[in-house]
C-alpha cells in the first residue's frame, strides 16, 4: 500500500561533509513537526561522506538515495534531492547548516495561516566551521516580517542589494511552483538561491499565490567558512547581482529605475564591505 506523502519534505544535498552531516541530519530529526520526510543525496564525496550517511539508512523518515555522479556543480544535487521530494511543502537544506527544533513547525504554521503564501522565510544564526556564533540574528529586516505581497518583497529585494529571503535551510516553499519554474535556477552561479525564490514568488502571484511570509525568529544556522570569505568571491557576487537586477527590470510593473539604481549602489557599497569586514574576521583570500 503506497503511503499519504508527507506534508513536508526537507532535502538534503550533502557533498563533501564528513564532520558535519551527521548534526545537520540530527537537527532534522530533532524537529518538533513530525509529519516530513528527510531525502538525502551524496554528491560522490570523496571524504567518507557517504559511509556516515549509511548511518541513517534504516531510520524510517530517511529516504538516502544513490549517490548523485560527479559533476554538475551544486545545481545537479539540488534538483535531484529536490525532485525526488514527495512533501507539497519543501526545505533544501545544505550539508552543513543546522535547523532549530521548532523550525518546521512554525513554517509550517506560517503556510496555513496564509494560504495564499508561496514562500516563507525565517532570520537565521550565522556560524563558523566550527560551530562559533558570528552573528545571532540575521534575515529579513523587521518592516517586512509577517505577510506581504511577493512583487513587493523582491522589489526590496533589489533595493537591499541582498537576498533577503535567506540561505535554503531558512526557505519553506511550494514544491509544485518550484517545479513550474524549472527547478533551481543555476544561470548565477552566486544567486543560484535568490534567483530561484524569484521566480518561485512570481510564478506563485501568477497562479494567485501572492504572498511572502517572513517570520521574525531565528529557526537555523547558516555555516559559512573560509571558502565563501574571499575577495574576488565578493566581486563577482556584486557583479551578478547587478545583472540579475537588470534582467528583473525587463518583468512588467516590478521595479522602477529607482530600485535599480538604489540596488546596484548598494551592491557595490556592499561587496566594499564585505572584504572590510572578511578582513577583521581573518577569513579573507586573495583570490
Amino acid at each position: 500500500m503506497t503511503t499519504a506523502p508527507p506534508t513536508v519534505s526537507v532535502v538534503v544535498p550533502a557533498f563533501r561533509q564528513a564532520g558535519l552531516i551527521s548534526h545537520t541530519l540530527d537537527s532534522v530529526l530533532a524537529q518538533t513537526w513530525t509529519d516530513f520526510e528527510l531525502v538525502v543525496a551524496d554528491h560522490s564525496s570523496d571524504d567518507g561522506t557517504g559511509e556516515v550517511l549509511e548511518g541513517y539508512r534504516h531510520e524510517p523518515r530517511v529516504r538516502l538515495l544513490e549517490p548523485t555522479p560527479a559533476g554538475g556543480g551544486a545545481p545537479a544535487n539540488w534538483n535531484r534531492v529536490s525532485q525526488a521530494a514527495r512533501g507539497g511543502l519543501l526545505k533544501l537544506l545544505p550539508g552543513d547548516d543546522l535547523l532549530e527544533p521548532t523550525a518546521l513547525e512554525r513554517q509550517v504554521a506560517a503556510f496555513r495561516d496564509h494560504p495564499s503564501a508561496s514562500l516563507v522565510c525565517s532570520r537565521r544564526r550565522i556560524i563558523d566551521a566550527g560551530g562559533r556564533t558570528l552573528k545571532r540574528s540575521h534575515g529579513m529586516p523587521r518592516r517586512w516580517w509577517g505577510a506581504h505581497d511577493g512583487r513587493e518583497v523582491i522589489a526590496a529585494s533589489v533595493r537591499a542589494g541582498r537576498n533577503v529571503f535567506g540561505e535554503p535551510g531558512s526557505v519553506m516553499l511550494r514544491r509544485d511552483l518550484l517545479a513550474g519554474s524549472g527547478w533551481w535556477d543555476d544561470s548565477k552561479a552566486y544567486l543560484i538561491d535568490q534567483a530561484t525564490y524569484t521566480r518561485v514568488v512570481l510564478a506563485g502571484h501568477d497562479a494567485g499565490l501572492t504572498t511572502v511570509v517572513a517570520l521574525g525568529e531565528v529557526l537555523g544556522s547558516f555555516r559559512v567558512s573560509s571558502g565563501q570569505w574571499s575577495v574576488a568571491l565578493a566581486g563577482h557576487q556584486a557583479a551578478q547581482a547587478k545583472a540579475f537586477h537588470h534582467e528583473l527590470a525587463d518583468v512588467p510593473h516590478l521595479l522602477g529605475r529607482r530600485d535599480l539604481v538604489q540596488g546596484d549602489a548598494t551592491v557595490s557599497a556592499m561587496a566594499v564591505a564585505r572584504q572590510a569586514v572578511y578582513s577583521v574576521l581573518g577569513l579573507v583570500r586573495r583570490d
